[in-house]
This record gives structure tokens, C-alpha cells and sequence, in this order.
């Protein structure tokens, strides 16, 4: 099976190299980018991905409303929600997983190795 992905950040430099991170992933594809917490809302109904990377600061509604709001709205078939950020996991995990994230990612250590034990985590139900 192959884990579709959308990428939610306002930079696109961070969506190249998310991009790049996530073909580099054996078993993951890009399958959407966007660059607002508005446009992953319509993405994420539309495109139906297994897993949305989120950035936490993006025009409009944050990356963590937005995550609650994907997150809300799916029908029993919500995709997992990683949030990306430049800011250490201390500062906005704990508000990632009170929105229903599973899991944190500090962009510095956005890595194929990184991305596949994070969703092996939210897959099993663990946070990471």
C-alpha cells in the first residue's frame, strides 16, 4: 500500500524539500500541496489522503485549526495529521496533540527515517 500525502505550508522552498523527503520514503507519494490552512480543508476532503503534513504557521487559520477542523470533519476515514514546525517539539507538540495531531516534527529533523517511524507511531496509535 502506498501512503498518499498532502503537504499544507505557506513557504514553497519547504514544500520542494517536504516533497523531496517524502519521494525520497519507500511506499510514499505526494498527492497534493498547499499553501494555506483554508486550502488543506478543501484538499483534504477533495484528494482523501492517508496522511497530511501540516505546517503550524500559515495565512489564515493556523495549521492547528486547520487540523482540527480535517480532523472534525472526517466521516471515520480522517487522515493522520503530522505537524511540521520550525519551533521545538516542547513549544507546539503538546497543542498539536490537543487538536488531534499524531505527532510532531521539528523541520530540522524532517527525514525519510523520521517520516516513516512518526506515521508508523499514529498508525499504531501511539503519539510521537
Amino acid at each position: 500500500m502506498t501512503v498518499s500525502v498532502l503537504i499544507v505550508d505557506d513557504q514553497a522552498p519547504f514544500r520542494l524539500a517536504a516533497r523531496a523527503v517524502v519521494e525520497a520514503t519507500s511506499g510514499f507519494d505526494v498527492v497534493g500541496e498547499v499553501e494555506t490552512g483554508e486550502a488543506s480543508l478543501d484538499a483534504a476532503r477533495e484528494l482523501q489522503p492517508d496522511l497530511v503534513l501540516m505546517d503550524v504557521n500559515l495565512p489564515g487559520i493556523s495549521g492547528l485549526e486547520a487540523t482540527q477542523r480535517i480532523l472534525a470533519a472526517g466521516d471515520g476515514t480522517a487522515p493522520v495529521v503530522i505537524v511540521l514546525s520550525t519551533y521545538e517539539a516542547a513549544e507546539y507538540q503538546p497543542r498539536a496533540e490537543e487538536v488531534g495531531a499524531s505527532g510532531y516534527i521539528t523541520k530540522s529533523e524532517f527525514s525519510p527515517a523520521r517520516l516513516e517511524e512518526v506515521w508508523a507511531a499514529a498508525t499504531r496509535g501511539t503519539a510521537a
